[in-house]
């Protein structure tokens, strides 16, 4: 399909990076356009013996055929993006929409000093909730206005769009998850704007009668970094006994551990409209599944656990995750679809 969102559908965490990276790989799109709230979320991709941890360049940089898109929607931190580019070594491939709004030193500081968004809500601390405010009081700087990204600016929405009318793949990266959505997610512990599909669309320009997929992301387990409810959070001494501790790749912080939760999931589905389930690290939760390439490699216990995914949120799983590499892949799309 010539349009996929692929978002997030628990609270973030749920290994979005590895997927974008693969779907990269295998689809060849023309246009990998990032979405979301801004560099508070990072996506790791495992790649050529290399692990990226990346807050703004699209994960889907591994496919070098790719225009990167960075849409008006999204926050960026010009220090960030420059480091990045110089990482992924991805200059000549780079577009940032000229209206994305800046995050600046003034906003980090707040949102480090502010004990309500730091301390009770436990923020990330990038500065991505106090550069939203100065966006909507209309004070915001401008990626225009940055003279360090003069050479990456570009019309975002209109080269979205060209593509998708010429009939070329265009792949939208959200980032975060839909439980952290200011609008739907367990608010106040949320982020600072919505993360659900419709918005991850509008962030690069797109309206909902352009997207043909919605791809929805789930680990096997729920995580969760900072405070908030998690209504099937297990013990960390019991997360330790299943083998899984996890730390935030931009915060640093342990995440929380919690059981796969099937409510969560369905409005989640609902929500998003999602059209194929994503399910990661099942390979953490089935040892016997890592590194599975085919549906009949896996454990019966884990085709059970698949299967009663799809029938309680009744959506296709059409991609499974089984370890960190990009082949640690199972693909049944064509069989699904």
């Amino acid at each position: 399909m010539p349009c996929t969102i692929v978002a997030g559908g628990f609270w973030g965490d749920e290994g979005k990076g590895k997927i974008i990276a693969y779907l990269a790989l295998q689809d060849k799109p023309k246009i990998i356009a990032r979405a979301g709230v801004g560099p508070n979320a990072g996506h790791t991709v495992y790649h050529r013996g290399k692990k990226f941890g990346l807050r703004q360049i699209p994960c889907g940089f591994v496919y070098g055929g790719a225009r990167l898109l960075i849409g008006p929607g999204v926050l960026v931190n010009p220090e960030i993006v420059l480091k990045e580019v110089e990482l992924t070594e991805t200059k000549e491939r780079l577009g940032i929409d000229q209206n994305c709004a800046v995050i600046e030193p003034h906003h980090i500081e707040h949102d480090k000093s502010s004990e309500h968004l730091k301390e009770k809500i436990g923020t990330t601390g990038t500065g991505c909730g106090p550069a939203n405010i100065a966006r909507v009081n209309r004070t915001a700087k401008l990626a225009k206005d940055v003279p360090d990204l003069r050479d990456f600016l570009t019309d975002v929405p209109m080269e979205v769009n060209d593509s998708i009318k010429k009939g070329e793949t265009v792949l939208i990266e959200g980032s975060q998850g839909f439980a952290l959505s200011l609008i739907h997610g367990t608010y106040p512990y949320v982020t600072s704007k919505d993360t659900a599909a419709s918005t991850l669309a509008a962030d690069v320009g797109i309206g909902p009668t352009r997207v043909d997929d919605v791809i929805l992301v789930f680990k096997a387990y729920v995580s969760r970094v900072g405070e908030g409810p998690f209504p099937t959070e297990i013990s960390q001494e019991k997360a330790e006994e299943m083998g899984i501790v996890e730390f935030g790749t931009v915060t640093g912080r342990r995440r929380r551990i919690g059981t796969f939760d099937f409510e969560l999931a369905k409005r989640s589905a609902m929500i998003n409209g999602a059209t194929q389930i994503t399910i990661t690290c099942l390979d953490r939760l089935y040892k016997g599944a890592s590194g599975a390439k085919k549906w009949e490699q896996l454990p019966n216990e884990a085709k059970r656990f698949i299967e009663k995914i799809e029938k309680e949120i009744g959506v296709p799983v059409t991609i499974i995750s089984t370890g960190v590499e990009l082949d640690n892949i199972i693909d049944m799309r064509s069989e699904k679809l």
